[in-house]
């Protein structure tokens, strides 16, 4: 009998914490199904030449089985998934582990479901999001006033970039990069991890632990292919997808640590908030929390576990 062919696909580099977890998928499915099931993976659509949103139209038609995506992307379909947009939504990464994989994960994965051709089967850690920029170290939000800021399609994201003083640039990944190695725009905000796979760090200098947005990448399958697994398949699939999280949970915070120490090495320049400073942010950032929170149902907040 032919084996069971699946195509599975992301948008960073194979030697990523992403990748990782594509691996760790690919590696449990084909073991536990004794070769039964065979993987097909693009690490990076966009070396193609397609932009990333493209993984979106691949998976819903079903020409795709399976691929990580940020979760801000959804939210226009997915209203409850903005909650996950709120700044400072989580204190740290086990709170957001812990609510992501509890009660706030299952009612986010109820909703993909109901209103989308997704089956979201779980959320990787894209880890929290910092300022970089070209132009100066930043410690308050006074010095992020004339900058201009690539930032992800969301309104959120734009308004809390409004609120420190400086000017939201939204577009996708592809032109995002673009802009900033160009030095068309001055910052953004990104993971450590993004900001080194995409190369801005070559041209920001200064990097700012704000820590003011936390990124969760979920991972979609196109449902209907979900569903007409075997029951045992999907049993596999299932598994693959918790020793995915595990993996690329585990090797992104120790990529965290190493890209730091590199960038240091590198001379880029890392601004640790204090408090005091972390809660300017944080004070400054009130209207878009408030527009945050009022976009999605309220409950959804009680579910976020500390």
């Amino acid at each position: 009998m032919s084996p069971f062919k699946l195509w599975i696909g992301g948008y960073g580099p194979e030697k990523s914490a992403h990748g990782a977890g594509l691996a760790a998928f690919r590696e449990h499915v084909v073991s536990a199904s004794n070769g039964d099931v065979e993987i097909d993976i693009t690490w990076n659509i966009m070396d193609d030449g397609r932009p990333n949103t493209d993984l979106f139209e691949l998976v819903e038609s079903g020409e795709m089985f399976l691929c990580y995506f940020s979760s801000s992307y959804l939210g226009d379909r997915v209203n409850d998934l903005d909650v996950l947009e709120t700044p400072f939504l989580f204190a740290d990464l086990d709170s957001a582990h812990h609510s992501l994989d509890g009660a706030l994960g299952i009612r986010l994965r109820h909703a993909v479901r109901d209103q989308t051709g997704f089956e979201a089967l779980g959320f990787w850690d894209n880890g929290f999001r910092h300022m970089t920029n070209r132009l100066r170290p930043i410690h308050v939000p006074e010095d992020c006033h004339g900058m201009t800021v690539r930032v992800q399609p969301n309104v959120i994201h734009e308004e809390l970039i409004r609120c420190w003083g400086a000017e939201p640039v939204a577009v996708e990944l592809s032109e995002g990069i673009r802009l900033i190695t160009s030095e068309t725009v001055d910052a953004q905000e990104n993971p450590l991890a993004n900001t080194v796979a995409y190369g801005v760090d070559e041209v920001h200098p200064y990097v700012t632990m704000t820590g003011h947005l936390y990124g969760a990448r979920g991972l979609f399958a196109n449902r209907d292919a979900y569903e007409a697994l075997p029951d045992d398949l999907r049993e596999i699939v299932d598994s693959g997808v918790r020793a995915a999280i595990a993996e690329q949970r585990s090797m992104a915070a120790e990529v965290e640590k190493v890209l730091r120490r590199d960038l240091e090495t590198d001379g880029v320049e890392f601004v640790d908030l204090t408090n005091e400073e972390r809660e300017e942010f944080q004070r400054a950032a009130g209207p878009a929390i408030e527009k945050a929170r009022a976009a999605v149902p309220s409950d959804l907040f009680d579910l976020v576990e500390p």
